[in-house]
């Protein structure tokens, strides 16, 4: 397809719009879709918008451009504004960035032009009627066209562009005079040509520039703008045709496509060479435009033209392709990827996808091994591009070739390139190793790194930084790959970019602190850069280990403090002395942390083992806060050790007391079993023989449940102490002919031991002092006196032999009982001389009678 055919179509499409109005709801409403020009309105001389809608040419929009208007540019390629005829607000969407860029160009200068005229209307008028055509173009009436175009008001510009465009001729008739001074060599013509020439251009019309830098006036106006009488002569034609080489890596044969490159690069050689400081922001602006428009034309129809694409990759993959032929191709691509920035960015995806399918990281990789340093500079900057755009399309390549790209990114970073190269496989490492991603590539990547190329990275340092020993001795360093290096090897400013991929990687995949920061002393491997006589690199370790402890992980401060980590940040603390610096600042901002976070593993460690070399320094403030924070620790740590003390002490207590009551009241319950035993020992009741316990019903339980005894007092005690020899003196006269005791202290194991036990010693008791009761009957002693103490006699050996039951623990036959009792040499008319009053309690417990044995054993249990 020729020129004449694609044309017009770019122009349609550049000024093609939509029109929105902003209805009552706040919405957007789609009034039509049309082409825009600025124009004169009708029977006025002020100039306007015209939208005419491209189906059946009715106007959409009709719009005075005023100064008083404010108008928007939005997202480049929408234009809005409040029109005061509809009172609402208005928009222009437009196809084209370039279309946007060149309306928005006119509104500008036609709001200057309105807002700085400084003519009357009358004047305005008059001017307008004295322009009503240019002179003809002679060398005679050059001084004249030179006043009109340069010397004219601004509001006078718009009509000479006009007058010029309207003379179809005009830049013909121009360049044939140019052609006849140039040959005569009349340089006062030429002169005159050239302010002519950088007045219209001045003018700023994107109409006048589309006439002008075509293929055919191009190179004469360029030669116009040679002969400059404030400059040197400089022959610009000259250079542009032979020095000016045009490469085409692979043959383009769409003549539209050349025709923009070409226009391109002379659009940018008179802004940039010719005419620098001859023209104004706004013919800047415009040129830039055009620039631009040309790009994405390219761009746009060499994406479109796959046989092109196909072309490109096969010679790049080709074996056959010699060095410098791949080079100029990989400079092509990396130009083609650049200019891609013009289109949209749906278009700009869609090209990038396209490429990858094609195979440009393939190409890509095979260029980051090259030796040629400025050739892996343009395969690095193509890598950014992409990253730019969508870094998922890389991810899912280093993925897929399982970290070999990311393996040669790793060793070039290593790789002193010169330059600051390795700036630029830092950011790409970083942009790859981004945790805050939601891809699915991204652990795999993660994993890549650790796993392969994490080692290499701290070799570097390590080979770098070796110690005095070693350095002097000139070993080399084992890599942690089985590999050998040189250990002079890498330039500081390598080292200073390792350290912020490490930071990086501490903040981004903190779940690797303990997996890979913690094994093989990294921590300290990094530390070897405080060796290094570079300041900056010093400052570099310091803000790796500020870094790690800004995450608080116990496990790294347990490393840091086992491992005596601090020690080489100490001592270049105190190595740097009073000096203010940058080294000072990063040491007293990682003591400050450790202070405020209050770090108290950190706290201590560091004033315990170190405060005999920071005392020098104790006059900075920072220092004596730290030491301050330390004393304030151990103060609440000492305070807490005597709470805890106190708090164990008091539990001991309570626990001791509970154990007492708990005790105190088993006692009660003993002796409130025992007192329902007297109270009715007088009815006979029959023994439940199966039941588990033996109990009988009373009427009186429920008021012996709420009986309650008063505390006993310490002289109580010890009575019933010393009462339970008399127990064990009793025992000894009970007999083997004694089945009732026998039977119920035997009960099955289902019984409670305890008040099994306690109703048959009752029971055995009861009967033991039946012997006294016959040699007693003559004592002359009152049956009332002789009952009260029957019942209290009763109720105390209830009590008493409950007492020895829990102290001995133990449940035991009575029959065992009566055979250890039996062996005692005491008889029991001694034990009863051991009380003081024995005789009493012998009289008391001659009323009792041997029938009643059954009853108290049952009361008692």
């Amino acid at each position: 397809m020729g020129t004449q055919d694609k044309s017009p179509n770019a122009n349609n499409s550049m000024q093609r719009v939509k029109v929105y109005r902003l209805n009552e709801d706040g919405r957007w409403d789609d009034q039509g879709t049309g082409h825009v020009n600025v124009d004169y309105l009708e029977r006025s001389e002020d100039l306007g918008l015209f939208v005419i809608d491209e189906e059946d040419n009715e106007t959409l929009l009709l719009h005075r451009i005023s100064s008083q208007d404010i108008y928007r540019k939005q997202e480049d390629t929408i234009i809005s504004w409040r029109d005061p005829k509809f009172s609402t607000e208005l928009a222009l969407s437009f196809q084209e960035m370039t279309g946007c860029s060149y309306i928005w160009d006119h509104i500008c200068t036609v709001q200057r032009n309105i807002q700085f005229s400084s003519l009357s209307n009358e004047t305005y008028h008059n001017v307008n009627n004295g322009l009503r055509e240019l002179p003809p173009v002679e060398l005679s009436t050059l001084p004249l066209i030179l006043k009109t175009v340069v010397e004219s008001g601004i509001a006078d510009q718009l009509r000479v562009n006009e007058l010029i465009l309207h003379d179809r001729d005009f830049f013909r008739k121009l360049v044939d005079l140019f052609r006849i001074c140039d040959d005569l060599e009349n340089i006062d013509g030429l002169h005159l040509i050239f302010k002519l020439v950088r007045g219209i251009i001045s003018l700023n019309s994107p109409q006048i520039f589309e006439k002008i830098f075509g293929d055919e006036l191009i190179m004469d106006i360029i030669g116009c703008l040679e002969y400059d009488p404030e400059a040197a002569y400089v022959h610009h034609r000259s250079f542009l045709n032979e020095h000016v080489v045009f490469k085409e890596a692979i043959p383009i044969k769409d003549p539209l496509i050349l025709s923009k490159i070409h226009q391109t690069y002379r659009i940018g050689y008179l802004k940039d060479v010719i005419l620098p400081r001859a023209l104004d922001e706004a013919t800047v602006a415009s040129l830039n435009s055009i620039v631009h428009s040309n790009n994405a034309t390219v761009v746009s129809l060499l994406k479109d033209d796959s046989t092109f694409i196909q072309e490109l990759f096969a010679t790049l993959k080709s074996p056959t392709t010699t060095s410098e032929s791949k080079k100029t191709l990989v400079h092509f691509l990396h130009e083609f990827c650049t200019l891609s920035k013009s289109l949209q960015m749906v278009q700009q995806l869609r090209l990038f996808r396209d490429l990858v399918s094609e195979g440009i990281f393939d190409i890509i990789a095979d260029v980051l091994q090259s030796e040629d340093k400025k050739l892996v500079l343009t395969g690095t900057e193509i890598l950014i591009l992409f990253l730019n755009q969508d870094p998922s399309i890389l991810r899912s390549y280093v993925t897929r070739q399982e970290g070999v790209l990311f393996g040669l990114l790793v060793k070039n970073m290593l790789t002193d390139f010169g330059d600051d190269m390795h700036c630029q496989f830092l950011e790409i490492l970083r942009s790859l190793l981004d945790s805050y991603t939601s891809v699915p590539q991204r652990d795999t990547i993660v994993e890549i790194f650790y796993e392969k190329h994490f080692g290499q990275l701290i070799d570097a340092i390590t080979s770098s930084c070796a110690s005095n020993d070693s350095a002097q001795t000139g070993s080399k360093f084992v890599s942690s790959d089985g590999g050998t290096g040189d250990q002079s090897g890498v330039k500081p400013e390598i080292l200073l970019n390792i350290c912020d991929l490490l930071c990086f990687c501490v903040l981004q995949h903190p779940y690797r602190i303990k997996c890979n920061f913690l094994l093989d002393d990294v921590i300290g491997k990094v530390l070897y850069l405080t060796r290094r006589p570079e300041k900056y690199l010093v400052v570099a370790a310091v803000r790796f280990v500020r870094t790690l402890i800004s995450r608080s992980d116990e496990h790294l401060m347990d490393h840091i403090v086992k491992n005596n980590l601090f020690k080489p940040i100490v001592d270049a603390f105190v190595g740097n002395g009073d000096r203010y610096n940058l080294l000072n600042s990063a040491i007293l901002e990682l003591f400050e942390h450790i202070r405020k976070e209050n770090l108290k593993l950190l706290l201590r460690y560091v004033v315990d083992s170190f405060w005999d070399q920071l005392v020098k320094l104790e006059n900075l403030p920072s220092i004596q806060a730290l030491k301050v924070k330390y004393e304030q620790s151990l103060e609440t740590d000492g305070a807490r050790s005597n709470a805890s003390l106190l708090d164990q002490r008091k539990r001991t207590d309570e626990r001791a007391l509970e154990k007492e009551e708990e005790d105190y009241f088993n006692d009660s319950d003993e002796e409130n079993s025992a007192s329902v035993a007297t109270s009715n020992r007088v009815q006979s009741q029959p023994v439940l023989a199966n039941g588990p316990s033996g109990l009988v019903d009373y009427e009186d339980d429920e008021d012996d449940e709420d009986y309650k005894p008063p505390p006993k007092k310490l002289s109580d005690i010890s009575e019933e102490d010393e009462g339970l020899a008399e127990f064990r003196l009793k025992r000894k006269l009970v007999t083997e002919e004694e089945p009732e005791p026998k039977r119920l202290m035997q009960s099955p194991k289902g019984t409670k031991p305890r008040e099994g036990v306690l109703a048959a010693l009752c029971s055995t008791l009861t009967q033991a002092v039946i012997p006294s009761k016959k040699s007693k009957t003559g004592a002359g002693i009152d049956g009332p006196q002789l009952d009260a103490n029957s019942n209290n006699i009763e109720r105390n050996c209830n009590v008493k032999g409950s007492i020895r039951l829990a102290d001995d623990n133990r449940n035991t036959d009575v029959e065992t009982h009566a055979k250890d009792e039996a062996a005692s040499p005491r008889s029991f008319s001694d034990s009863l001389h051991d009380y003081p009053d024995n005789r009493q309690r012998v009289d008391d417990c001659a009323l009792l009678s041997p029938k009643s044995s059954p009853e108290m054993a049952v009361n008692g249990s």
